[in-house]
C-alpha cells in the first residue's frame, strides 16, 4: 500500500471526528488469543486471518478486527452507557490473485447504551454518513434480526434451527440445507448410505469401521449417528414456509417500501413481528437523526457473508462504480456478542469500521490526485 504518511493523517482526521462526538479513544493488543475468535467466528477463520503460536499463551491471531477484543474491555470495565473510538492496523489473509489489502489500518466507533438501541443504530449510522457523504459513497441496510427471527419461526426441529442459524452467514450452504430440510433435494449420497447401514445398529456401523482413527470417541461417532437419523425422520419444513424465507432473503427495496412488504410478511410469519417492529422504530430515529430514509436501500440479505456476530441492523457505505472494492465502512448491532463475552452479562452495542485507505483513494479522485 503506497501513501502510508497521507493514509495514516486520514485515519486520524476520522478518529479525531469520531472523538468530538464523545468517543473514548481506546487500543487493543495486535496480538489477540485465537481462541476466542475461533470459538466465535469458528475453524473457517483460519483461512482469513494469520494465526502463530506463543510459547506461553499458545495459539494467537494478528487481529482480525476491533469489535471482539473492545467489547472484551468494556464489558469487564467499561460504564453504562458508553463511546468508543479506535485507530490501528488489522490484518486478513487475501487470495493470491486478490488486489484488497492484507495489512491495513481501522478506524471505529462503538457504542454500548441499554436506553434506546434505536436511536444508537441511527446515531452510528449517521455520523458514518456525515463523515463520508462528501465522497459520493452509496449507502446500504439489512437486518440480520429479521432473517434470524425467520428461521425460528419456522415449524421445524430445534436442530434444524440451529443449523441454518449457524449457516445464515453462508449463503451457499443455508440454501442447501433449506432445499434438504423442505425434501426438495435428497440426502447427501454419503450420509444416506451411513443411515442405511445404522438401521442394523450403530454399534455395528462402529464395529464395521475398523480400527479407531481421530479424536472422536465411539461414543460420540454414535450420538452423531442418532442426530443423523432423527433429522431423516424429522417431517420436511413447508413448501409455503420456505417460499416465505425466500421472499425475505431477496428483498431489496428502499426502506419504507421494505419495511410495508415485511409488514405485510407477519400475516404469514407472525414470528417476525418483533424484529420488523425493531425496524419501524429504528425507521423513526434514522428520520429524526437527518437521514433521507425515503431514498434509503435495504437489502434483506445485506451482510450474510462477512457480519458473522451481527444480528440486527447492519449497514455499509460503498464505493459508487467501483465494485472491486470492499465497502468505505460497515457496521451493525451485536447485542448477542456482549452476552457471549460478558459471562452472562450483556448490554445492547453498535458499531461500525471505517477503511481509510479507501477513504484516501477516493478523496485524491475527487481533487484529481492533488490530496
Amino acid at each position: 500500500m503506497t501513501d502510508k504518511p497521507a493514509i495514516r493523517a486520514e485515519a486520524e482526521r476520522l478518529m479525531a471526528f469520531l472523538q468530538s462526538h464523545g468517543a473514548e479513544v481506546v487500543d487493543t493488543d495486535v496480538l489477540q488469543p485465537a481462541d476466542i475468535l475461533l470459538d466465535l467466528y469458528g475453524e473457517d477463520m483460519r483461512a482469513r486471518a494469520y494465526v502463530t503460536h506463543d510459547p506461553d499463551r499458545g495459539e494467537m491471531m494478528l487481529r482480525p478486527d476491533f469489535t471482539v477484543p473492545v467489547v472484551q474491555r468494556h464489558m469487564a470495565t467499561g460504564a453504562d452507557p458508553a463511546r468508543y473510538t479506535y485507530l490501528g492496523e488489522v490484518f486478513r489473509k487475501q487470495d493470491a490473485a486478490s488486489s484488497r489489502a492484507r495489512e491495513y489500518l481501522q478506524v471505529g466507533y462503538e457504542v454500548f447504551d441499554r436506553t434506546n438501541p434505536a436511536a444508537a443504530d441511527a446515531e452510528v449510522f449517521a455520523l458514518f454518513s456525515e463523515v463520508l457523504s462528501p465522497l459520493g459513497v452509496k449507502p446500504v441496510t439489512g437486518d440480520i434480526g429479521i432473517l434470524m427471527a425467520a428461521v425460528q419461526s419456522l415449524r421445524t426441529t430445534d436442530r434444524r434451527k440451529a443449523a441454518l442459524m449457524r449457516h445464515i452467514w453462508r449463503p451457499r450452504r443455508f440454501r442447501a440445507l433449506i432445499d434438504r430440510f423442505t425434501g426438495r433435494k435428497p440426502q447427501p449420497a454419503g450420509r444416506a448410505g451411513l443411515l442405511d447401514m445404522a438401521a442394523a445398529g450403530i454399534d455395528a456401523v462402529i464395529a464395521d469401521a475398523g480400527p479407531q482413527i481421530g479424536l472422536r470417541t465411539p461414543q460420540e461417532v454414535a450420538n452423531r449417528i442418532a442426530r443423523l437419523q432423527e433429522d431423516a425422520v424429522a417431517p420436511p419444513i413447508a413448501n409455503e414456509e420456505a417460499e416465505v424465507l425466500g421472499a425475505i432473503l431477496s428483498l431489496r427495496e428502499t426502506v419504507p417500501n421494505a419495511y410495508e412488504n415485511l409488514r405485510d410478511i407477519t400475516v404469514d410469519m407472525p414470528g417476525i413481528a418483533g424484529a420488523v417492529a425493531r425496524m419501524a422504530r429504528r425507521i423513526e430515529a434514522l428520520d429524526r437523526a437527518g437521514i433521507d430514509v425515503a431514498g434509503l436501500p435495504f437489502e434483506a440479505s445485506y451482510g450474510r457473508t462477512n457480519m458473522e456476530y451481527y444480528d440486527g441492523f447492519v449497514f455499509g457505505f460503498l464505493a459508487d462504480g467501483r465494485p472491486d472494492l470492499p465497502p468505505v465502512a460497515t457496521g451493525g448491532r451485536y447485542d448477542a456478542l456482549t452476552r457471549v463475552l460478558g459471562g452472562g452479562r450483556e448490554i445492547p452495542a453498535v458499531g461500525g469500521v471505517i477503511r481509510p485507505y479507501i477513504v484516501h483513494a477516493l478523496r485524491r479522485n475527487l481533487t484529481g490526485g492533488s490530496k
